[in-house]
């Protein structure tokens, strides 16, 4: 299956700060602040939901096809995407433009200020999935994930207008919309992907209730933290999927986005839906204990241990076939 992930790319600059930002803020102050911090610790990471969903993809074999806009700073970031096993020559290079960027400063307390530049990202919307299919072949499933909302509406119109399968990944990005626009981005949907808060927001935007989203998509997978993934179907009795016990996060992890790659690389090989999120809750837990969203390994048999710890070994066991496909240089037959 031809895989397609639409949404941002961008790099990530956390700087630590190893003081309190509290003690910088006085109240009375606030009206004419103008702050200054000597961090002592900056790590920039490559990023971006669509981005970080095509990474964990591509450790299965599938060479998903990203599709998304940077500029011309993307280079070194390509070729780490392309070593990866992701297909970038559908990337859209913006001559004038920055790669989109977020800036974090991040104190003892785990507080933070955090400033996002978009750049290069708004010009996804000129990207047309029919070209994409044109170079590729078709396509059997797009994941429209957070980016540009014009761009994600008009993914998904163009799968709709084509009859290509999409799973829909709006995230807080759904805010931003009116009600019209909500409802077009996740109706039809095969797999709606979102945390608690976002089914929060999308039932507020969109106007319906949790069981008029599930009656209009063919399921929903809603990430619950450390507790898991909730796996819902309209007729059917909802599923809690736990997360893999034990796992102590290091960094800015993008379980999410690993999640959801794991749920899509499941499915492309041939998974039921409960058996790919097991897989993605899994693939999640390799993602928070690396020092960033792309910097996991998917070791075959360290990913089937931790299938086994979790959910036994009869589930562990109906995984087989997709860990089979799994890539990495730490993984051998």
């Amino acid at each position: 299956m031809r895989i397609a992930v639409t949404g941002s790319i961008t790099t990530d600059h956390l700087m630590t700060f190893p003081g309190r930002l509290a003690e910088r803020l006085v109240p009375e102050g606030l009206h004419t602040a103008s702050l200054f911090f000597l961090v002592d610790r900056l790590t920039v990471r490559y990023g971006g939901a669509g981005a970080n969903i095509a990474y964990g993809v591509a450790r299965f074999g599938l060479a998903p096809v990203l599709v998304g806009a940077a500029g011309p700073d993307f280079g070194e970031y390509q070729v780490w995407l392309k070593q990866h096993g992701v297909d970038v020559d559908s990337v859209l290079v913006v001559p004038d433009e920055r790669t989109a960027r977020s800036l974090r400063t991040v104190d003892a307390d785990g507080n933070e200020i955090a400033s996002f530049h978009a750049g290069a990202r708004d010009a996804a919307r000129t990207i047309s999935l029919r070209s994409v299919a044109e170079r590729t072949g078709a396509l059997g499933l797009v994941l429209v994930s957070s980016d540009d909302t014009r761009a994600m509406l008009r993914h998904t119109e163009e799968c709709r207008a084509e009859g290509v399968p999409f799973a829909a990944d709006p995230r807080r990005r759904i805010a931003e919309l009116g009600r019209a626009d909500a409802q077009f981005l996740v109706e039809g949907a095969e797999v709606l992907f979102g945390s608690e808060d976002d089914a929060a927001l999308l039932h507020d935007v969109t106007g319906w209730s949790a069981l008029g989203v599930l009656e209009r998509v063919g399921a929903r997978i809603t990430t619950l933290g450390p507790a898991g993934a909730l796996v819902e179907r309209a007729g059917r009795e909802p599923v809690v999927v736990p997360a893999v016990p034990g796992v102590v996060a290091t960094g800015p992890s993008g379980a999410g986005d690993a999640l959801r790659a794991g749920v899509v690389a499941g499915l492309a090989h041939g998974a039921g839906l409960v058996d790919a999120a097991r897989l993605g809750c899994a693939l999640a837990s390799l993602a928070l204990e690396a020092a960033g969203p792309q910097e996991y390994a998917v070791d075959r048999r360290r990913l089937y241990r931790r299938l086994l710890t979790a959910y036994g070994r009869q589930a562990a066991g109906a995984l087989i076939p997709v860990l089979a496909t799994a890539v990495g240089p730490e993984d051998r037959p």
